[in-house]
């Protein structure tokens, strides 16, 4: 079952992509002009409410995957065949694409709940992984 590591990580790596949807919404709304190119951040003021939240939620999306992608890969490498770090690495990317929504939403406590239960799943991955490198 090594390739559930392998997709999870793509999906991971979507999830980062998927959240450029929200903020490019975002950009529109804030009358995005070409010149806004030449300082991308300089715009951010512009935004409605829910597009800081969007801009922040795709900040820490890129923050949370380079937590991730290690994880993923060492239990790639250490050859895990555990059926709770597979689940963990099935449901992390569920998790992240919750986490984007009830940011944008404004849902402080599922936003919590969901970043700590991705958390949760990337620690199970270099556990397990850390676990078949010294067992």
């Amino acid at each position: 079952m090594q390739s559930a590591f392998a997709w999870s990580l793509c999906l991971a790596a979507g999830v980062v992509v998927a959240s450029l949807v929200p903020l490019g919404a975002a950009r529109s709304k804030a009358d995005f002009q070409i010149s806004d190119l030449a300082a991308p951040r300089a715009m951010f003021d512009r935004l409605p409410e829910w597009g800081k939240r969007a801009n922040w939620a795709h900040l820490n999306s890129f923050e949370a995957f380079v937590l991730f992608a290690p994880a993923a890969l060492l239990c790639l490498i250490g050859k895990v065949d555990n059926t709770v770090a597979i689940a963990a690495a099935w449901i992390y990317p569920g998790l992240r694409l919750a986490y984007i929504a009830a940011y944008v939403a404004n849902l402080p406590p599922l936003r919590s709940l969901c970043w700590a239960g991705a958390m949760v799943c990337t620690g199970i991955l270099y556990l397990d992984s850390l676990r078949s490198f010294v067992l």
